[in-house]
Order: C-alpha cells, then structure tokens, then sequence
C-alpha cells in the first residue's frame, strides 16, 4: 500500500557532520515537477510562520494539499538539513512564528503535543536551501 520509504529509520543521518533526516512534502504532480527544476518557494504564513513545511511522515505527506481541485499529486521525498531546531509543542508557544529571527533554522512540532490534529510531527525550514529532492513518488490518493 505505501512505497517502502514509508518505513524508514526515524534517526537522523550525519552528512559531512550536519544533522539531515529523510522527509516528505505532499503537492500536486505540476508543483512537484516545478519544485525539482526550480527548488522551492517558502510558504509566507503557516501555523509556524514563514517557511517550507515538510514532515518525517509519508502518510502525513500523502494528505497534502487537501484541496489539489482533481489534480494529479506526487510525494517528494527530500534530505533535509535541521540545522537548530526549535520546539514549538504547544499552541501561542512564544517563538511560534518569530522562531527564525532568533537563529533557528527549523521549527519542530513534535507528535501528539495537541499542535496538530493528526497527532503527526511537522516541521518548518525557513531556508529551502537547506532542502534536497530525492525523488518524486506519485501520490494515487483520490478525494
């Protein structure tokens, strides 16, 4: 039912001593297409403020965008490097939205802190440079 990255290792990687996990960003096939050739373009606004959201769950993932109006949707698997993360576990946490002016490079929303309703992690990456593209996986969800 999911690709067998589903069920990769939760741990960080090292790479040339940065910390980097495997994530997900859910989007329509087009987005994804454009993300590859042009990189990505941060969000102005979200739950944690400016960024690219991406998450450690591909189930998570497989829901975005949730309203894709009967687009074709794709899964981009990505190496993310963390750099400092901040903890935002709970809702009007001071640096929710400010956490990148205080040189933070991703915020970090651990599971089951009642943040998101799925009870997954999410995470915001204020610099997509810090984000690599692995592969495209088609995403067959139909809503």
């Amino acid at each position: 039912m999911y690709p067998e990255c589903f069920f990769v290792n939760m741990q960080p990687m090292w790479h040339k001593g940065r910390k980097s996990y495997i994530m997900y960003h859910g989007t329509t096939l087009q987005n994804a297409i454009r993300i590859m050739n042009e990189g990505f373009s941060p969000s102005y606004d979200g739950m944690l403020g400016p960024g690219v959201y991406v998450t450690r769950s591909f189930e998570k993932a497989s829901h975005y965008p949730v309203n894709s109006n009967g687009e074709r949707l794709a899964v981009l698997k990505l190496v993310v490097r963390v750099g400092r993360v901040k903890r935002i576990n709970y809702q009007d946490h001071p640096l929710q939205k400010t956490w990148y002016r205080y040189g933070y490079d991703t915020a970090w929303v651990p599971p089951n802190c009642g943040m998101v309703n799925s009870g997954l992690e999410e995470n915001c990456v204020y610099d997509p440079r810090r984000i690599t593209v692995l592969d495209v996986i088609p995403n067959n969800r139909f809503w």
